[in-house]
């Protein structure tokens, strides 16, 4: 599934570069991050790749790292001709360690990065600082700075195209009949109960609820199926310690199981 183009960006880049940590540790040996320079599509946008090459017996970690993971963030500044990012984010690895959900990828992993630009018949250049958390026994957060200028043409580069392929399925796809959602008021937040009628993938059924905004944490859901309604419970704290409201409408929930992924948006009131 396509995720949306940000435009205008320019506030949330800078944003972005605020908040991105000023020093790390890099882990030599350990990943090595390229930018696979991509193509101008028909959209007038550039499909480009970030590839992530890992050590044996190493993993990074998706967008929704789990409860014992670091989330990858991103900073654009010193990017030219950019005016939005969309990360297209391949079907993600799901394991427990430790009674702990991790998900990510392990080997190498490509990220196509679709940027929206301000002059689609220009050439532009794609630079920044990606921190992402690398783990095998222990778990470190490492520093990636990148750059890399972007022609106006470019040829359709199969590796990127692989990743683009291994995306999540559509709720049409995956014959996803309803989705509702219903909330209750917690202790210092919300609890979210979601009901999903889809016909089962697998066994091993993974449930992910993202809020639709950063500053709301996410338990990991306890998930149960009732013939053909997948149900995730979880509960959202606010950051901050206080009250917020919840938009239904922004909210994700991906189901994960077996290499297959499902992607979910919006979540209508039960």
């Amino acid at each position: 599934m396509m995720t949306r183009i940000l435009s205008p960006v320019l506030a949330a880049l800078a944003l972005a570069a605020a908040t991105a940590p000023l020093s790390a540790n890099p882990a030599e040996g350990v990943v090595d991050l390229e930018i696979l320079p991509g193509w101008r599509t028909d959209q007038g946008t550039h499909m480009a790749g970030l590839q992530f090459t890992l050590a044996p017996g190493w993993k990074t970690y998706w967008r929704v790292p789990g409860d014992g993971g670091i989330p990858p963030r991103f900073a654009w500044n010193g990017s030219e001709n950019l005016s939005g990012v969309a990360l297209h984010w391949p079907v993600p690895e799901v394991s427990h360690i430790n009674n702990m959900r991790s998900i990510g990828y392990s080997d190498i992993v490509i990220i196509p990065v679709e940027l929206a630009l301000d002059d689609a018949d220009a050439a532009a250049r794609m630079a920044g600082q990606v921190q992402i958390g690398v783990c095998e026994e222990i778990c470190i957060p490492v520093m990636l700075p990148f750059a890399a200028d972007l022609p106006a043409g470019g040829r359709r580069d199969p590796s990127i195209i692989a990743s683009l392929v291994d995306r999540p399925q559509t709720e049409r796809e995956a014959g996803v009949r309803s989705v509702s959602c219903a909330i209750e008021p917690i202790d210092g937040g919300l609890q979210v109960t979601a009901a999903i009628t889809m016909p089962q993938i697998d066994r091993t059924e993974e449930v992910v609820i993202e809020a639709g905004d950063q500053q709301v944490w996410v338990s990991e859901p306890s998930t149960w199926r009732t013939a053909g309604t997948l149900y995730a419970k979880s509960d959202m704290i606010h950051v901050n310690g206080q009250g917020f409201a919840l938009d239904r409408s922004n909210m994700r929930i991906t189901v994960l199981a077996d290499g297959q992924s499902v992607e979910i948006q919006g979540c209508s009131d039960r």
